[in-house]
Formats: structure tokens, C-alpha cells, sequence
């Protein structure tokens, strides 16, 4: 939907001011917009800038989900918001999330697990090839290209294992790979992710990736400073009070199995609840992901608000504009089955 040359009626802008506030919070966190100090506290600025009608705050109230827009930075990227209302409060939509993980409501991921502070090759066992799965001897014979995200360095180690045809062999070689990478970005942050080879002299390069859609968190600069110079900076310090957590998890994408590492964080406010998450390595089809989720506090219950964003080749160049706006849809879709996922866990 469209947020541009619409006017709600000023007396529903009064009557929900808590709404207003919160949706400029995520949207500008998710780099939708850029908000000063005054645009919060002016109603008619805010109205301007949002242009949230009363049908959309009466079809959240109803259950039902609402689109907004996040400003996509280049062309591989594709970027998504959706807010939902819950009637359940924000403390208990973060609990639930952190004791159940987001992949929970993602009904695409098969496996899922914790990374310790101090983890070793067993805390990832779990991921692993099928006996006979085409897959497992698609990657040990892999060569730099667009089917799996590799560096030059990880396919050169595939090399040792290029006669193998075992499940088990190519299940090991993967698991050394994602230590190796989470062990790289807890070291080193963003500068610690080694670039995708494509072939040819050409790189995917998600370190930069996920550092621009973080530059683009306008708001979470502005008012979070300490927390935006640490997701930036990462590995430096959190605030005192940050919740954070490393996981892993092996997904369905594209119909086939791909390892995923992420880093995730929730924060307090007195606004609400506030989730930053990025997807540091993604075994291929894209290649990074960041998302921000702000639960606020609304009527008896939360309003939800998730945005998206996500970087991959497969939509730069020829037709980037129909792919984007295919993939757009299909972002939204996703999304939208999260959250109702999400829902489902409350009822």
C-alpha cells in the first residue's frame, strides 16, 4: 500500500497517538524513512509522513495484517514490512520468542539450534546430509559459482574431498565451514565474513551488505546509539540488559536443505520490545538477511511489527524490476505466514 498524499482524519491520529509513535519507530528503524525528534512529537508532521489510514488501524484491530513500505537500498536487495495486532502482551511475544527462537514460526526450517559462547564442532551435529541425498555430492564436488556461498578458500578445502560420494564426509566438511564463519564473525563482526566466490573474478560480499542495511536503522542510530554503534561494531559490548543469542539453522530454500548463522538480540524500551536479527551466513540462493521486530503495547494486547530485508544476485541486472516486485510478494507472504504463525502459538 501506498503511505504517499493521504490524510487521515486528525481525530484518529489523538485517539491512537501510541500507534502512530510506535509505527514511526519500526519503520524508520527498518531505514523506511527518515523521522526527526520534532516529526515525533508534531501530529500533523507525523500524519504526512505516515499516511495511515483509519481502515488500516480498524484491519489490524480485526486480525487481520498490513503491508508498509522499507525503503530498499541497491538492487539486490529486497525489503518488506508487515504489522499484525496480537492480544497478547508484548513481555509474553518476547518470552515465547526467546525460549522457542524465531525459527519456531517459520515453517520452512527443518532443524534449529543454540551456539553457545563457547562452542565446538559437536554443537553442530545436528545439521547434516541424508544418506544418498544428491545434495551432499552436489557440495563436495562444488566450484565457485552461484549454487552454494563459498569463499575461494572453502571451495579450495572441498578439494580434498572431491572423489568422496559419502553423505557423512560432506555433513563433516560443512559443519568445520560453519564454525570456522561463526568463529570469524565473533571475532571480527561484519569484518569477519568472508565474501562468496561466483566465479570469474566475481564476489557476493555479505559483510557489506548487512553493514548498509544497518546504516539505513536511522532511528535505531538517533535514539539507541549504544546499541546501534554495538550491532554496527559487533563485537564491541551491548548495552547492560541486552538479550542476545547465536543461532543455527537449516532451512528449505528453493526446495533444498541450507545452513544458516545468525545473530540475534532483544532490547527493552519503554516504547516496547524491540528484536534486531541477521543472518550472517546462508548456504545459497541469497545472500544475507536482517530483520527488526518492535512489539508494542496497544489496547489489551501488542502490536507487531516485522520488517525485512534480505540481498541476493538473483534479482540484480536484466528484469530487476519485475523480480523485485515478484519477490517483494513473495517476502510479504512469508512474513504474513510468521506472524500468523505467531498468533496460532497464543490461541
Amino acid at each position: 500500500m501506498s503511505y504517499q498524499n493521504i490524510t487521515p482524519e486528525k481525530n484518529i491520529l489523538f485517539k491512537n497517538h501510541k500507534i502512530w509513535n510506535g509505527m514511526i519507530f519500526i519503520l524508520a528503524l527498518s531505514g523506511g524513512f527518515s523521522v526527526s525528534a520534532a516529526d515525533l512529537l508534531d501530529s500533523q508532521a507525523l500524519v504526512q509522513e505516515l499516511g495511515i489510514q483509519q481502515n488500516d488501524l480498524a484491519n489490524l484491530e480485526q486480525g487481520k495484517t498490513v503491508s508498509f513500505n522499507v525503503v530498499e537500498s541497491n538492487e539486490k536487495e529486497l525489503a518488506a514490512g508487515v504489522a499484525i495486532y496480537l492480544p497478547t502482551a508484548p513481555a509474553k511475544i518476547i518470552e515465547f520468542i526467546k525460549n522457542k527462537n524465531l525459527g519456531s514460526i517459520d515453517t520452512l526450517v527443518t532443524a534449529q539450534g543454540i551456539i553457545p559462547a563457547q562452542a565446538t564442532l559437536d554443537k553442530f551435529k545436528s545439521f547434516g546430509y541424508k544418506v544418498g541425498d544428491e545434495e551432499a555430492e552436489d557440495f563436495l564436488a562444488a566450484t565457485p559459482g552461484s549454487q552454494f556461498n563459498l569463499s575461494t578458500l572453502e571451495f579450495q578445502t572441498l578439494l580434498q574431498h572431491a572423489n568422496s560420494r559419502k553423505s557423512e564426509v560432506a555433513s563433516q566438511a560443512y559443519r568445520n565451514i560453519l564454525l570456522q564463519r561463526w568463529q570469524a564473525y565473533r571475532q571480527n563482526g561484519l569484518k569477519g565474513i568472508a565474501t562468496y566466490d561466483r566465479g570469474n573474478g566475481t564476489e557476493a560480499n555479505p559483510s557489506g551488505e548487512l553493514r548498509t542495511a544497518t546504516l539505513d536503522s536511522k532511528v535505531l542510530a538517533r535514539y539507541f546509539p549504544e546499541l546501534y554503534k554495538a550491532w554496527l561494531n559487533y563485537p564491541t559490548a551491548f548495552p547492560a540488559g541486552t538479550d542476545e543469542q547465536f543461532f543455527w539453522l537449516n532451512r528449505k530454500v528453493e526446495s533444498r536443505p541450507t545452513a544458516i548463522l545468525g545473530h540475534r538480540v532483544i532490547v527493552s524500551t519503554d516504547a516496547g520490545e524491540v528484536i534486531l536479527a541477521r543472518q550472517f551466513y546462508v548456504g545459497h540462493s541469497y545472500n544475507s538477511n536482517q530483520l527488526s521486530i518492535a512489539c508494542l503495547p496497544y489496547r489489551e494486547g501488542s502490536l507487531v511489527f516485522y520488517a525485512n530485508r534480505s540481498f541476493t544476485d538473483q534479482v540484480a541486472g536484466f528484469g530487476s524490476s519485475l523480480k523485485h516486485k515478484v519477490g517483494r510478494e513473495q517476502m510479504r507472504d512469508e512474513i504474513v505466514s510468521r506472524l500468523n504463525n505467531l498468533r496460532k502459538a497464543f490461541k
